[in-house]
């Protein structure tokens, strides 16, 4: 199984399969006192669409995952549950076919149903496992209240792969592996990710292959906290930019976003 399905199984006790698409798992499950809806995007080797097999958040995907989060928000009219998207994502589908039926659109769609989840008043929970890469995360992930990451090396957040960086840029891998140790914003392990600001939370000490008791118990604790966290502060993502990781690392970044913010004003 892919980190994706472990983890969704051991949080919530549900076994990864009958589900359709069988690419999206979903269920409801308590973390502590709080009800949770868990959403995963895992690999099927027979999805309709064959780029979209390896795990990858294509067409099925992101119109399934703005369903079932919908329909959380149709639910709950004063209790809102938290959403958590456990992440495990090597990018999107690149194929004529997805971008012929809109696969921005659906993306986009899987965007939107998050964003309007975390801005309803749910505590939108991104809970890293595996890879997080590109158009993949930004659908399924980013737009969490809170984002949290095991601490393991296989554990990836970018863009894009290495080897399409590498192609764009021109330069080998081993290039680029020298440029991340200098530039966070260009490594691809967790690590560099939180140096940005943009983690709540990176979960030490758990093995993110075959998680015992002790290890999903730990990982219970951590979204349990981020929920806390997440339904006590605004709804809006600038805890990403007022983090000492963010005052520290993105400093020109934040510098930029307060001239165009002093130019818009005038």
């Amino acid at each position: 199984m892919s980190r994706g399905s472990t983890w969704f199984a051991a949080l919530t006790g549900v076994k990864p399969a009958g589900f359709e698409p069988a690419s999206v798992l979903c269920a409801d499950a308590k973390v502590g006192d709080e009800r949770a809806r868990f959403l995963s995007v895992v690999p099927n080797s027979e999805a309709r669409f064959p780029r979209a097999r390896g795990g990858e958040l294509g067409l099925e995907e992101g119109w399934a995952i703005a369903w079932y989060v919908r329909e959380v928000m149709s639910d709950d009219e004063g209790d809102r549950r938290a959403i958590i998207a456990v992440v495990d994502v090597p990018g999107q589908p690149y194929g004529y076919h997805e971008e012929l039926l809109g696969l921005n659109l659906a993306l986009a769609a899987s965007v939107n149903a998050y964003a309007g989840a975390r801005l309803a008043g749910h505590p939108v929970i991104a809970l890293v496992v595996g890879r997080a890469i590109s158009g993949a995360f930004l659908a399924h992930g980013l737009q969490a209240n809170r984002i949290l990451a095991l601490r393991d090396e296989d554990v990836e957040v970018q863009v894009m792969s290495k080897r399409s960086t590498a192609r764009i840029t021109r330069r080998s891998v081993d290039e680029l592996d020298k440029i991340a140790r200098e530039v966070p914003a260009t490594a691809f392990d967790v690590g560099s990710f939180a140096r940005l600001g943009a983690l709540h939370h990176l979960i030490e000490g758990v093995n993110a292959d075959e998680p015992g008791d002790a290890d999903v118990e730990r990982v219970r604790d951590a979204l349990a906290g981020a929920i806390s966290s997440a339904r006590q502060d605004a709804t809006d993502l600038s805890s990403r930019l007022e983090s000492p990781e963010a005052r520290e690392n993105r400093s020109a970044s934040l510098r930029v976003r307060e001239k165009l913010a002093e130019q818009w004003n005038q």
